[in-house]
């Protein structure tokens, strides 16, 4: 393999919901779900960069739309590499510390 081409490795699309923030995934039957654990598994570099292209266009739908590393969990679904995409999944803390703990109640 030269130095200029890369092994792709296993992504799910993510993106935030346009109208009320919340953190979506595109599905195996390609519309957005809010649960991770529905969230289609791309293996191939060629339809995930499509799907990624096809959510670019859904600007009234969703924000931000990118590919993100993942693998498959130990229940069989897809599960985010990267802890900042571990975060995101498991939604905002409500626990108020650093700055959080700064804001006006």
């Amino acid at each position: 393999m030269s130095r200029h081409q890369s092994s792709f490795s296993a992504k799910i699309l993510t993106a935030s919901d346009l109208l009320d923030g919340d953190v979506i995934y595109l599905n195996a039957a390609q519309t957005w779900t809010r649960q991770l654990s529905d969230a289609h598994l791309f293996v191939d570099a060629e339809a995930a960069n499509a799907a990624l292209a096809t959510a670019d266009l859904q600007q009234q739908t969703v924000l931000g739309a990118y590919l993100v590393d993942a693998a498959t969990g130990t229940n069989g679904a897809p599960t985010p590499i990267h802890f900042r995409e571990i975060f995101r999944a498991t939604g905002p803390s409500n626990r108020f510390h650093g700055k959080q703990a700064d804001l006006p109640a």
